[in-house]
């Protein structure tokens, strides 16, 4: 027997991060909200999950790798809202599409990872496992799902067999395996002010002390760290940059600033997403150390764009261009640690309210 089913009615929206947008469109589809439904960056901030990963390795391509969120906000944002998590993974296709049907023919949207470079509607060369879709239906006589994507506005229809390859990618950062997140949302969400604490706090301590491993595998780095480090690590590394070839030069400026900006991160490395967020929670809540936070993360954001952008300059040589980079990037080390501060303070603030 033929089967075809949609979950119709989905609210969905371009978002500029793959996770946080999905996360946003489960929370208006099960109705959860604190009097208005939450935008993207109060979503991401209150995933706790800001972080800070940087590698340079020759086994990549390009060659340079920097994400600025932790590895568990797909599981993290649910817990801190009093949901329950499992992470199914097999590499046996036919149980991972099992699991999709099952939440369709539940009436349950599925959360899953696809590689990029499998999902034929973002014709993209570059290959990243661990982009976060959404599965609403499915038609079996057509063999397609329908896929959501923060990328694209409209509802996606993609085969059977791109979908799996994408579902079993072995490409960077890690295999797919077929991730599916299984959530079972409360059907109320816990206080704001509460979750946002415990998110922050945990953001702060995502950047002094990281807890390896993150997104990227940092072993077989050439250089490489996580947290505050890294980004010490990167300001450092850039002035060494101008002794390279005028073509792999050329690389590392173009991939720092994809990474900041185009690479699902909202803009400004995450940044800008956590500082929307914070606005947010200080306006929904009232907490002026939230309200200064929101101020904190904004600057850092800026000074990440700042920092991709003197890199791509039209018109500008490309050693000058380092040159500006370089002066740009040194000023995130502290901007980085005053943002960690920011988030301690914060929290200790709402925690106390």
């Amino acid at each position: 027997m033929t089967r075809q089913t949609l979950i119709e009615n989905y609210p969905h929206r371009i978002g500029g991060h793959c996770g946080s947008a999905a996360m946003r469109d489960l929370l208006h589809w099960q109705g959860l909200d604190w009097g208005e439904p939450p935008n993207e960056g109060l979503v991401f901030t209150l995933g706790g999950s800001l972080g800070l990963s940087y590698l340079l390795s020759s086994d990549l391509f390009p060659p340079l790798y920097l994400v600025g969120r932790d590895s568990d906000f797909e599981v993290n944002l649910p817990h801190l809202l009093g949901a329950q998590v499992q992470v199914l993974t097999t590499d046996d296709p036919r149980e991972g599409w099992s699991w999709i049907s099952q939440e369709i023919d539940a009436g349950r949207p599925a959360l899953i990872w696809g590689d990029i470079a499998e999902l034929p509607y973002l014709r993209v060369r570059l290959q990243m496992s661990r982009h976060d879709i959404v599965v609403i239906g499915y038609d079996e006589a057509e063999r397609i799902a329908f896929v959501v994507d923060n990328d694209r506005a409209e509802v996606q229809e993609v085969p059977f067999e791109a979908l799996a390859r994408a579902r079993s990618s072995m490409s960077f950062p890690q295999p797919t395996r077929h991730t599916t997140y299984r959530i079972a949302w409360p059907d109320v969400l816990p206080d704001l002010a509460q979750v946002a604490a415990t998110a922050f706090r945990q953001s702060a301590a995502n950047m002094r002390h990281p807890t390896p491993p993150g997104i990227a595998d940092l072993t077989t780095a050439v250089s490489g760290t996580e947290g505050l480090a890294a980004v010490a690590q990167l300001a450092a590394d850039v002035r060494t940059w101008s002794h390279l070839p005028a073509d792999e030069l050329e690389i590392l400026l173009l991939s720092l600033n994809a990474f900041i900006e185009k690479a699902g991160t909202g803009g400004g490395l995450f940044r800008k997403l956590l500082a929307d967020g914070c606005a947010d929670v200080a306006r929904l809540t009232g907490d002026l150390a939230t309200e200064d936070l929101s101020v904190v993360a904004r600057r850092c954001a800026q000074t990440w764009t700042e920092a991709g952008r003197a890199g791509i300059e039209d018109e500008v040589d490309a050693h000058t261009r380092l040159e500006r980079v370089a002066s740009t990037v040194s000023l995130l080390p502290t901007l980085e640690l005053q943002l960690a501060e920011a988030l301690e303070s914060a929290s200790r603030s709402l925690a106390a309210a």
